[in-house]
């Protein structure tokens, strides 16, 4: 006879609202680990999909992603003229929050060089690249807008074209692409007053500047030795694809990875107690149980066997309804949630862990009842 099967059916109600209750913490913690590998595909996936080698930024910065970065437009002619250079765009973006149908917006333009890049490296689901440099726009799906749809952005209207998946920016608001060119007008529109408040105090008219230069290094070329080549320019700085997503997941994305970790260490101290309680306030139950079988002679084994059976039985079952959870609700979170094999062994590690300890204040007292105790009455 299993005698943690025969206790948990005699108390199944509390047992399965336990573990139901346990379940969802551990689905909190599986959701915090997912949440923090989607941020940090969600930070990279702009500067994977740009195909770029190299990042000619302002000098003595680290680029667009982690500080301010301006760099006249013109560095991208002189970096095509650079000898192992293949191709040099142009780069910006801006975070606007535009009104559509009474909605607030947010969505962070880049700029495309047009004609050279269209956007055809980006991931599209339905429509098509930029077919020309004016009035276009392409935009994630994420952002909720259709194909067709006219989107004002500065004092011009922009057809939506494309829809693509899955990119948006470090901070989770979708990518949406423009030309440079127009990406340029809308960072430079004022309001009426505005312009003309600035043409009163005689304002001189804005040097074109982008944020970046993205430099691509012929196929046998060196990357190295074209950086070392550019580094030359006493104007600028240059930082490799790589050194740019560790600026994004150092500045942007770490704060978060620490405060997630805080979060989850706390979620699995709260489940290590509520297991412990609820084993400790069974086996408390069982007293005249266990003293029983202790005075018929039963192994000290059989009675510390029952507790961590039933530990066990109640963090796969919370095991069971997180997995349950990850499936259906995950896909729903606004920002993206990834669990790997690594998310979902850690989680299975973390409830073993969690069911062993926290049988060891019930075994203890299973030890400490007398077999006396069923003769008291």
């Amino acid at each position: 006879m299993n005698l943690a099967m025969k206790d948990v059916r005699h108390q199944w109600p509390r047992f399965v609202a336990t573990g139901v209750g346990l379940g969802l913490l551990f689905a909190i913690v599986l959701a915090m680990g997912g949440i923090y590998r989607g941020m940090v595909e969600e930070a990279v996936v702009l500067v994977e999909k740009l195909g770029a080698d190299l990042w000619v930024v302002q000098r003595d910065t680290r680029g667009p992603f982690a500080e301010r970065s301006y760099v006249p437009e013109v560095l991208a002619t002189r970096a095509r003229a650079v000898p192992g250079v293949r191709w040099a765009r142009a780069f910006s973006t801006l975070t606007l929050q535009p009104v559509h149908r009474g909605r607030v917006l947010r969505l962070t333009l880049v700029g495309l060089s047009w004609p050279e890049d269209r956007g055809a490296s980006l991931p599209l689901v339905s429509g098509r690249v930029l077919g020309t440099a004016h009035r276009e726009l392409m935009v994630d799906r994420t952002l909720g807008l259709a194909l067709g749809e006219a989107l004002h952005l500065g004092d011009d209207t922009y057809r939506i074209v494309g829809l693509t998946q899955g990119l948006v920016s470090s901070g989770g608001d979708a990518l949406a692409f423009v030309s440079q060119s127009d990406l340029e007008r809308i960072q430079n529109h004022l309001a009426p007053e505005a312009r003309r408040l600035a043409r009163v105090a005689g304002a001189p008219p804005m040097d074109p500047g982008v944020s970046a230069v993205l430099v691509g290094v012929a196929p046998g070329a060196s990357v190295e030795e074209v950086r070392a080549r550019l580094a030359r320019w006493g104007d600028v700085t240059v930082h490799t694809t790589g050194e740019q997503k560790s600026f994004l997941l150092d500045g942007v994305v770490d704060k978060a990875r620490r405060q997630i970790g805080l979060f989850r260490a706390l979620l699995a101290l709260v489940s290590g107690i509520v297991v412990s309680l609820v084993i400790f306030n069974m086996t408390v139950a069982k007293t005249r149980e266990i003293a029983l079988l202790k005075l018929m002679g039963a192994r000290l084994g059989l009675v510390v066997g029952m507790i961590l059976q039933q530990a066990l039985l109640l963090s796969l079952l919370a095991y069971g309804v997180a997995l349950g959870v990850s499936r259906f609700a995950f896909p729903h979170f606004p920002r993206k949630v990834v669990v790997g094999p690594e998310e979902l062994l850690g989680v299975f590690a973390l409830s073993v862990a969690i069911a062993l300890l926290a049988s060891l204040a019930a075994i203890r007292r299973a030890l400490r009842i007398p077999p006396t105790t069923i003769l008291a009455g």
